[in-house]
């Protein structure tokens, strides 16, 4: 097993060092508001350049954000001729290199772990998000341990904090960010949570002494280390992890791989394309470490609350995603919470998010990890969140909405808690 794992380990390395580095000087980020009149057309125009997007237009009256290379700029502006625009990235390749400033080595000790600290006024690398979280274990070692449900497909952990109040073993709730390598915004937010739940533990902040009188809290700041370390080497916009499959094309989208309500136009069978749910279901590494760790902690002391957290468009939603009309039987106490959480988000700086079910909400998504904990994990509350914005920067949110956007999300997070 350990001569398969360093196997591994010694295949990924030399897949990842025959990848050039992606360059996005010069692209531009486009976002073209559709209509009945001409959603037909801006979807051909994507198919035809074959343009990536960050966001698809799924029906009239959503919003197609699309990147376009310097290559393609003169054919995609004699397209949309006549079309309202708005620019969302004049340079991609800048705005990447004004966010992408983790520049200095963690040390131990050289970061405090309070919420309003210098740690959340920057993104890091893997590494030093990995050192972080054992620092803040270490400074509150009476009601905290590390956990890890495994190692990635390139032997990286998945690492958490496990954090508890006067004694362990009650209800667990799970978090976790970065299923989608490229949104750095949920890594910072998840440990912004864990960090406050932590430095309000022996506070007089009576709403987090109840969650802590009532749960257990499982905090994984990064679902997808190997996708991670890939957008801060190679490709700042990649999404998937990064296991090979049949062709040229690597990496399945850990959010279509869960082996419930897998196939459907929710994600694709493709390995080409970002939302390909992998050869069979659950086929990932990744995801086979989740289907191992939930059911060990369901069977142990129960599991109250699942949220995967993600990035962009601002929105807290509830099952299902597989199906746009079909609940679960507990569906208006999901969207009870979800609107205590969206209330308190915008009273905290104004930051509108929309609640509803994942498929009616954003778009149709088979085999995504919500589903699975509610129907089969028998969890009682699963939530997909999309933190901020709503595509002014989109992907590559600027560093200093680090602190705001914990800020109103941890104020949502209590607020659910207080209506539980």
């Amino acid at each position: 097993m350990k001569s398969l794992a360093v196997l591994s380990t010694l295949v990924a390395s030399a897949l990842a060092a025959a990848v050039p580095n992606v360059n996005y000087s010069g692209y531009k980020v486009v976002r073209i508001p559709t209509e009945q009149s001409n959603h037909a057309k801006v979807v051909d125009i994507i198919k035809t350049l074959k343009l990536d997007t960050w966001k698809y237009p799924k029906a009239a009256g959503s919003d197609a954000d699309i990147v376009i290379p310097p290559n393609q700029l003169s054919a995609f502006n004699k397209a949309i001729a006549g079309l309202k625009t708005e620019i969302m990235h004049e340079d991609l390749g800048a705005s990447i290199e004004s966010e992408s400033t983790h520049s200095s080595a963690f040390k131990a000790g050289s970061y405090a772990t309070a919420p309003d600290s210098e740690w959340f006024m920057d993104y890091h690398s893997f590494d030093d998000h990995m050192n972080w979280l054992n620092e803040l274990q270490s400074q509150h070692s009476s009601n905290s341990e590390i956990v890890s449900v495994g190692n990635s497909y390139e032997n990286r952990p998945i690492q958490g904090i496990h954090i508890w109040g006067a004694e362990q073993g009650k209800p667990a709730v799970v978090w976790h960010g970065t299923t989608h390598a490229r949104e750095w915004i949920t890594t910072m937010v998840v440990e912004y949570m864990a960090a406050s739940l932590l430095s309000n533990s022996s506070a007089a902040d009576a709403t987090v002494q109840a969650m802590l009188d009532s749960y257990d809290f499982y905090i994984f700041p990064v679902a997808n280390p190997d996708g991670f370390v890939f957008t801060q080497t190679r490709d700042r916009m990649w999404r998937k992890n990064r296991t090979p499959n049949q062709g040229a094309c690597p990496g399945t989208d850990l959010n279509r791989n869960w082996p419930y309500m897998w196939e459907g136009s929710g994600s694709s069978p493709d390995p080409c394309d970002e939302t390909y749910r992998g050869a069979q279901p659950g086929d990932a590494p990744e995801t086979q470490l989740w289907l191992e760790y939930l059911p060990r902690l369901v069977e142990s002391q129960g599991v109250k609350q699942y949220i995967d957290w993600h990035s962009y468009s601002q929105l807290f939603m509830t099952p299902y995603g597989y199906s746009c009309s079909e609940t679960p039987d507990n569906h208006d106490m999901h969207i009870s919470l979800a609107n205590a959480f969206s209330q308190a988000v915008e009273a905290v700086h104004g930051t509108s998010f929309t609640t509803g079910p994942i498929c009616n909400t954003i778009y149709q998504a088979n085999g995504n990890s919500v589903d699975w904990a509610v129907d089969v994990g028998n969890i009682e509350l699963g939530f997909a969140a999309e933190l901020r914005d709503t595509g002014r920067y989109g992907f590559v949110l600027p560093p200093d909405q680090i602190i705001p956007s914990g800020e109103e999300t941890w104020a949502g997070i209590k607020a659910m808690f207080e209506n539980l």
